[in-house]
C-alpha cells in the first residue's frame, strides 16, 4: 500500500523543488522529515526512488499555507532536504524556490488573482522575514509565459519581481555578524555578512586560484574543500550559528574581479558542492559585501556610480545575477533599506506523489 499526497512540481529560479499545502503532510516536524525524505528518494546519491534530481539544487521542499501574521498573505517553510544522508535542514530560506510561492499559492486558492499583477506578501517562516512577489496575473490566471531571461535556465517565461523587506541579519541576528566588515580566520581574511542568507566571502587568491575555475575542477580540488571547510567551521561559531558541520549554512563565496563586465565574480561552496550560478539571498549578500569598504569583496568590485539604489551584477559560472539594493549611509555605517531582484517560475506537474504507507497513511479525517 502506498500513500497518496497532492504535489505541485515547479521550477523557482535555478533549483526545482515539490510544493505543498501544510495541511497536505503531517503536523509533527519529526514524521513529515520522514515523508519528505521519502518523497525526494533520499538517502541516496542518486535519489533514484524519489523527485530528487541527485543535487541539492533539486532536492528542496516548499510548505505554504495561510499566513500566520497580519502583515503578510502566506506562510512559507523551506526544506532542504539532504541528497545522500537521511536528514533535513531548515536553518535557511531559499530564494529560489521562492520564486514559486506566490504562483502556487494563487493557484491553491490561498490568495485571490487580480487581473494584470499580483502581489503576494510572503512570510519566510525560516527567518521570520517579509518577502513581496508581484505574480504577472492577466486575466486573473498565473502566466508562466513570458520574455523574461535568467541566467542558468533555458528559454524565457513569466518575470516575478521579489522584494526582500528588511532580511538583514535574519538568520545571524545582524547584516555584519561578527560586528566587523573584516575578521582573519584560519589565518585568511574573510568577510562574514548575513543579508538574508549567511555568506563567507574569500578571495579566490588567497588560496593560489583564479576564481575562474569550472565547478567540477574546484570540486575536485581536495586541499582546496578542505580549506574552505575548516573556515566554514570555525566562521559558522562566530556568526551565532554554532556547530554547522551538519548545517548547510553559511555558504562559502570565492571571490575575484569580474570577467564579464559585472560588479563581482563568485564561486560558491554550498557548502560541499560548488553550485553551478548562486542562490538568490546568497547573490544579495555577496552584492551587500560589495558595497562595503573594508570587505574582502570590495577592492575587486566594479562598482557603479553611487546612488541610493545601486544596481549589481553578481557574476557566476553559467552567467550573472542583477541585485538591486537600496540603502542608506551614516557615517561609516551602511544600513541596507531593501533588497530586490528578479526570478521566473514554471509549474511542471501538479498531481500527487506515492510514499511508502507504512511510512504515513496520510491525514485522518
Amino acid at each position: 500500500m502506498q500513500t497518496a499526497i497532492p504535489c505541485t512540481l515547479m521550477r523557482g529560479g535555478t533549483s526545482k523543488g515539490a510544493y505543498f499545502l501544510a495541511g497536505d503532510l503531517p503536523a509533527e516536524a519529526g514524521l513529515r522529515d520522514q515523508v519528505l525524505l521519502a518523497v525526494m528518494g533520499s538517502p541516496d546519491p542518486r535519489q533514484i526512488d524519489g523527485l530528487g534530481g541527485a543535487t541539492t539544487l533539486t532536492s528542496k521542499v516548499a510548505i505554504v499555507s495561510p499566513a500566520t501574521r497580519d502583515d503578510a498573505d502566506v506562510d512559507y517553510l523551506f526544506v532542504q532536504v539532504a541528497v545522500d544522508q537521511p536528514r533535513t535542514d531548515l536553518l535557511q530560506n531559499c530564494g529560489n524556490i521562492l520564486a514559486g510561492v506566490g504562483p502556487f499559492a494563487i493557484e491553491q486558492g490561498l490568495v485571490a488573482a487580480r487581473d494584470g499583477e499580483t502581489p503576494v506578501r510572503i512570510h519566510m517562516v525560516n527567518s521570520g522575514d517579509v518577502a513581496l512577489a508581484r505574480v504577472p496575473t492577466p486575466g486573473g490566471r498565473v502566466a508562466y509565459g513570458g520574455d523574461a531571461r535568467i541566467d542558468g535556465v533555458p528559454g524565457t517565461a513569466a518575470p516575478i519581481m521579489i522584494d526582500f523587506l528588511d532580511v538583514a541579519g535574519s538568520t545571524c541576528g545582524a547584516l555584519l555578524p561578527t560586528g566587523r566588515v573584516c575578521d582573519i580566520v584560519e589565518g585568511v581574511p574573510v568577510t562574514c555578512i548575513d543579508n538574508g542568507m549567511p555568506v563567507v566571502l574569500l578571495r579566490a587568491s588567497e588560496f593560489g586560484i583564479a576564481g575562474t575555475e569550472t565547478p567540477r575542477d574546484l570540486e575536485a580540488n581536495a586541499e582546496l574543500k578542505a580549506r574552505v571547510e575548516a573556515i566554514r567551521l570555525a566562521a559558522g561559531r562566530m556568526m551565532n550559528l554554532g556547530d554547522v558541520t551538519r548545517k548547510t549554512t553559511p555558504k562559502m563565496s570565492l571571490v575575484s574581479p569580474p570577467l564579464a563586465g559585472g560588479t563581482i565574480s563568485t564561486r560558491t561552496f554550498i557548502p560541499h558542492r560548488v553550485h553551478e550560478a548562486i542562490g538568490v539571498l546568497g547573490a544579495v549578500s555577496v552584492a551587500t559585501a560589495c558595497l562595503m569598504p573594508g570587505s574582502v569583496a570590495h577592492p575587486l568590485s566594479q562598482l557603479p556610480r553611487e546612488a541610493a539604489v545601486q544596481r549589481l551584477d553578481v557574476e557566476h559560472p553559467t552567467g550573472s545575477f542583477q541585485v538591486e539594493v537600496e540603502v542608506a549611509r551614516r557615517g561609516d555605517t551602511l544600513d541596507v533599506l531593501r533588497a530586490a531582484l528578479m526570478r521566473t517560475a514554471r509549474k511542471i506537474f501538479e498531481g500527487k506523489v506515492f510514499i511508502p504507507a507504512h511510512l504515513w497513511e496520510g491525514p485522518r479525517s
